[in-house]
């Protein structure tokens, strides 16, 4: 019997997967789309880790654990009592679990609404043929089907600590992270990257002493250097013990929970005694099982799919998108990749602008930016200027309780244009995305700064940081 004839064929159902086999589907392409992810039924699970247990499900936890924090710390400043407050863990890992199903299941709506054939399985290349690729997809019944165009989009897997696998109960990727049954009294967390700050914010409002051990010597290095003090003061203040330049020694597992050796900055050795440590030092490349090697694939010494500027790979129609290859792993980079790839297929001019890809940090407060730090405009020898406004001088952020942060525009000296903006502060996710949008028009501080802006709002700020430019703010 002749194997299934497709124009396209994703392999992954994330952010990326999904998204691209959607948007080749909307311009006439017969798709089909693999993904092995299972659900607790062992049925499919479409929205890769992003979905199940990445994006979706730590937003969930930390919005249960930020109406606990307020419930038990905040609610007495706007005069409503709370009496017996008390905590339910699994109702609240429950509803985790519920967000994430509604996810799936969208994707899986959306899959049938586009007419896309879905295999439930992993997708692993076999051989180049005449149509274009044969792949093999192993699941609950084995198949080969065949596609002309390959769009690789099997994302990212956690990174171990050398010495210490995870085994998702004492010690934990993002995976174990999001499912601890109860509240840990001791909490250890190895990376101060995004997964590790949210993860530990989580755990922290609901009750754990946490402790995050830092390899780098400053804190948040990606982020402006402002911003990341702001942000490191505010979780210092709330709780979170943050040691910077550590190194990590060796890690025991035992039945009392888990020992970290290490070292501080100045030299001198130290022990961590955790219930549970959550390992958060990065991503790799997902390229289990794909078997690039029956075709050729070419893969870099990180074990990335190598692709070019437009995401083609070293094989003839043959793509890769999201966390597989270069860039930043980020689920909408991936989609913005993945509609791109769906276009140029089509013989459209798709584009991803790297220069305005937000970037968020779902704490509290929020950390989010777009463009250039002031750092790097330091180290290129960029003429700029910038402009700064706190939220404590922001009459929404005054009634919402929430004045910590600020935000920061950073400007070129000659022509205005803005060059990044970084927001630390209440609902910051959101607030970025004007920035995007002004930088994907090459919009200057002054566009902003006389753009009318509601009152009172926190977007207020934005126009009040882009005034701060020509230093002419109006409320600081």
């Amino acid at each position: 019997m002749a194997n299934k004839q497709f124009d396209v064929i994703v392999i992954g159902g994330g952010p990326g997967g999904y998204v691209a086999a959607i948007r080749a589907a909307q311009l006439g392409f017969n798709v089909a789309c693999i993904d092995e992810w299972k659900n607790g039924k062992g049925g499919p699970a479409l929205g890769g880790t992003c979905t199940n247990i990445g994006c979706i499900p730590s937003k969930a936890l930390l919005q249960s654990s930020e109406h606990f924090e307020h419930a038990g710390k905040h609610f007495a400043d706007h005069g409503i009592k709370v009496e017996g407050l008390g905590l339910d863990i699994d109702k609240m890992l429950g509803r985790k679990d519920a967000v994430v199903k509604q996810n799936n299941d969208g994707i899986t709506y959306l899959f049938k609404k586009n007419k896309i054939t879905f295999f439930h399985g992993r997708g692993a290349f076999a051989k180049a043929s005449g149509a274009g690729y044969e792949l093999k997809v192993t699941g609950a019944a084995e198949e080969t089907i065949e596609g002309k165009h390959i769009i690789v989009a099997t994302g990212s897997n956690p990174r171990a600590l050398p010495g210490a696998d995870f085994d998702e109960e004492s010690i934990l990727s993002n995976d174990g992270a999001l499912r601890i049954p109860s509240v840990p009294k001791k909490l250890g967390l190895i990376g101060s990257g995004v997964i590790g700050l949210e993860m530990g914010s989580v755990w922290r409002r609901l009750g754990s002493e946490v402790t995050v051990l830092e390899a780098l010597p400053t804190f948040l290095g990606a982020v402006d250097e402002q911003i990341a003090k702001e942000a490191h003061k505010a979780f210092v203040k709330q709780g979170l013990k943050i040691e910077l330049g550590v190194k990590v020694g060796e890690v025991k597992s035992g039945k009392k929970g888990v020992t970290v050796a290490w070292t501080n900055a100045k030299g001198e050795a130290q022990t961590l005694e955790v219930d549970k440590l959550i390992v958060s030092i990065g991503r790799v490349p997902n390229t289990i099982g794909l078997n690039p090697e029956a075709v050729g694939l070419k893969l870099d010494e990180r074990g990335a799919i190598l692709v070019d500027d437009e995401c083609r790979t070293s094989l003839p129609n043959v793509w890769a998108i999201g966390d597989v290859v270069r860039g930043p792993m980020l689920a909408h980079k991936a989609e913005e990749e993945g509609v791109a790839v769906a276009e140029r297929i089509a013989g459209q001019h798709g584009h991803v602008n790297f220069n305005t890809i937000p970037w968020v940090i779902y704490t509290s407060p929020e950390i989010a930016w777009v463009g250039q730090t002031e750092q790097q405009l330091k180290a290129e020898g960029r003429a700029y200027k910038a402009g700064t406004f706190p939220f404590l001088a922001n009459g929404r952020a005054r009634a919402l309780g929430d004045t910590t942060g600020m935000v920061k525009f950073l400007a070129d000296a000659t022509t205005d244009e803005i060059l990044g903006v970084h927001i630390v502060g209440p609902m910051a996710s959101e607030l970025i995305s004007e920035a995007v949008v002004a930088m994907e028009f090459k919009a200057s501080a002054e566009d902003i700064a006389r753009i009318c802006h509601a009152h009172p709002s926190l977007s207020e700020a934005t126009k009040e940081a882009a005034l701060a430019v020509d230093k002419r703010t109006l409320n600081f």
